[in-house]
């Protein structure tokens, strides 16, 4: 075989394993797309805000592909990216321009809403009000994950997602 097989057998044995691994990284995304939807609508109110960020999440998540280490759980690694991304978005918005949140005349309506909704909206309001890492704990927390792989996420220690979450919960007893 001379040079110039070998050079063109070595780049087609390339492009397919190029193509192996975007099919398996497009699976595992279409299969796990809910997590970047979740952090997106917890972190940005405005549906092009949220658009723009999912699409950061994914062209982030894409460029880290190649680090991941497959003996992990991808939902984690997935998660740990996709706060990573949207935690510093927030604080690259807060630093080029004031962050407003619209009056939600709704929120105001007691009487129009059942106690189930207002609780809800309370909540929510709750949890946008919350510093960015609070707020991925929140997430991940009603998101049943356990407070290892909360801590894992977020590079914590578990007892300190314990800690942190059960200030939270003292918060929202106080604030709702």
């Amino acid at each position: 075989m001379d040079s110039a097989s070998a050079i063109s057998a070595n780049a087609s044995e390339s492009c397919k394993i190029m193509e192996d691994q975007r099919q398996q990284f497009e699976a595992l995304l279409q299969s796990h797309q809910g997590i970047v939807f979740k952090v997106a609508n917890t972190y940005c109110w405005r549906p092009d805000d949220r658009a723009d960020l999912v699409q950061d999440i994914v062209a982030q998540l894409w460029r880290a592909w190649p680090r991941y280490d497959s003996s992990r759980e991808f939902s984690t690694w997935m998660y740990r990216v996709a706060l990573n991304v949207a935690i510093s978005s927030v604080r690259k918005a807060v630093r080029h321009r004031e962050v407003s949140i619209p009056l939600d005349e709704s929120m105001h309506d007691t009487a129009a809403a059942p106690d189930s909704q207002l609780m809800h909206e309370r909540l929510k309001a709750f949890i946008e009000r919350q510093a960015p890492l609070d707020r991925a704990l929140l997430l991940l927390y009603l998101e049943d994950k356990s407070q290892r792989e909360i801590g894992e996420i977020l590079g914590i220690t578990p007892t300190n997602v314990s800690t942190k979450i059960s200030r939270l919960k003292q918060k929202i007893r106080i604030e709702i």
